[in-house]
Order: C-alpha cells, then structure tokens, then sequence
C-alpha cells in the first residue's frame, strides 16, 4: 500500500480546496459532500472529492462504485471516475480494501501517513473544486489533512451540524479548530432542517430549528444554507440508484444549488 513516489505536485491542476468538517458524526458531511459535489457539477464544473474518513469511507457507496479498483499510472493513483463524463473524480479508502467490511484497525501514525500520501499520489489532472470529506472531530487525522494541504492555500473550510444545541456545541468546537489551524470558515450548513413528506412535500421540523444560524451569527461567519431531510434521496442511495440523476429532482436540491452558487461567487475574480 505504501509505495511513496518522488515530490511531485498532483494538486497543481486543483483550482479550489475545500473541506468538509464537523465536531460530530452522524451529521450528513459524506452526504453533504457528496451533494455539494453534484451542485458544482450541475454549474458545468470538474469535481474531486478526496474521502479522508479511514474508518468510515461511504463516499464510494454513495456514488455506487463501490467494486471499482483504483490503478496505478506514472503520477500515482488514478481517481475513480463516475460518470462518462469524467466530471465526478473519487478517492477513498474504500477502493483500496480487500473486502468492504474489512476493518481499519490502524494507530495514528499509519493513518497520517496514508493521508499524506492521498494528498500527494493522486493524479486529478485539472479540477475546478477538490472537495475533502473528513472524520468526525478535531483528531490526529485532521491536523495532518490541514497540514497536508497548507502548501496549497485551501480555499477554506465548510462546517456541517444538525439543529439540535448538542450538535450545535460540537461543532462550535469545530471552529475552534479552524481558528487553531488558519483555516478559513467558508460557512455553516444546517443539514437534517426538516423532514420532507414523500406524500404532500410538506416539510416538518423533527429536530428543532435555527441552531446552524444561530451558531453562525454568534461566530461571526456565514450561514450557507438549510438542507432538509428528503427520504426519496436516501432512499435512491440505499437501493444503488443513479444518485447523480436522482439527486435534480430531490428537495434537496435548491438549497445546495443555492449553497454551491455561494461558495462559487466566493471564488469568482470580482470577489478575489
């Protein structure tokens, strides 16, 4: 696994790096990622996400590409594409276990080492965003992630919570990182603000409401946006359907249009 190549710059095509991040798991940040992935594509852009949750790498099962192999070419690996087009690059972990239910029973060392090799093994060619999906907390891996990636100035850091104050704590813990480590906070998604009815489309607070703002308010960084709970989405991704064409139609889908357009004027030259 450990075959480490000469310094080279792979990432010298990557326009924008963004984080995902979160002080909690089981907040939605593979599928916020995932979807914010979609949303930049759906804007005619060349989409990576590079799935830095060793224990936990689902990026691949979302797109349904789970069986596929990761090669090898002179610059390193070769990401897994998921669509003709080549729009959508993936790299994970999960590509490079024997058996999807293997176990990554690893200490840090053996952990960061291979999270510097994905920042520097990974032959993406040209991208407009690299979207880096991470484990929960503020860890060994995510020191060494924000490390990795210093030298190509990321463009910053996109913090996920649910909006209940326990999660909303978590991630306030979050930001304390962000600040630690130079990382500039882009925004706050609020994820699971609601739940939409398959039946009439209504949308039900189940949670409570607000805590994301709220949090962002309080901290002085932006709010991007809500994005509600939409059972037929999930449903599309527990059955193995085309995500990718199913996800236009999902009520999701305007709020992370709206979040994308935000993050994409962010990066626009007049904002520069």
């Amino acid at each position: 696994l450990f075959c480490f190549f000469p310094e080279r710059s792979n990432l010298a095509g990557v326009r924008h790096i963004l984080l995902v991040l979160s002080g909690k798991g089981g907040v939605g940040k593979s599928t916020i990622a995932t979807e914010l992935a979609l949303s930049l594509r759906h804007s005619g852009k060349k989409v990576g996400i590079l799935d830095v949750d060793l224990c936990g790498p689902s990026i691949p099962r979302m797109f349904n590409v789970q069986d596929n192999d990761v090669h090898q070419c002179d610059s390193g690996w070769v990401p897994v594409f998921v669509d003709q087009d080549k729009s959508i690059s993936l790299m994970s972990i999960g590509f490079l276990l024997e058996k999807p239910d293997d176990a990554v029973v690893w200490r840090g060392p053996k952990k960061n080492a291979l999270i510097k090799q994905f920042v520097a093994d990974v032959a993406w060619g040209d991208l407009d965003f690299l979207i880096v999906d991470t484990p929960p907390g503020t860890s060994d891996e995510h020191i060494s992630t924000v490390e990795a990636l210093r030298p190509y100035k990321p463009l910053g850091a996109i913090l996920v919570t649910t909006p209940q104050a326990v999660s909303v704590g978590d991630v306030r813990r979050e930001l304390t990182f962000c600040k630690k480590t130079g990382l500039r906070v882009l925004g706050i998604v609020e994820n699971m603000s609601g739940f939409v009815c398959p039946h009439c489309s209504e949308c039900t607070n189940i949670f409570s409401k607000g805590g994301g703002e709220e949090l962002a308010k309080h901290a002085g960084v932006p709010f991007l946006g809500s994005v509600p709970l939409d059972p037929q989405l999930s449903q599309s991704l527990e059955e193995g359907r085309d995500f990718i064409q199913e996800f236009p139609k999902s009520s999701a889908f305007p709020a992370l249009a709206h979040i994308a357009q935000q993050i994409l004027d962010g990066t626009s030259p007049r904002s520069s």
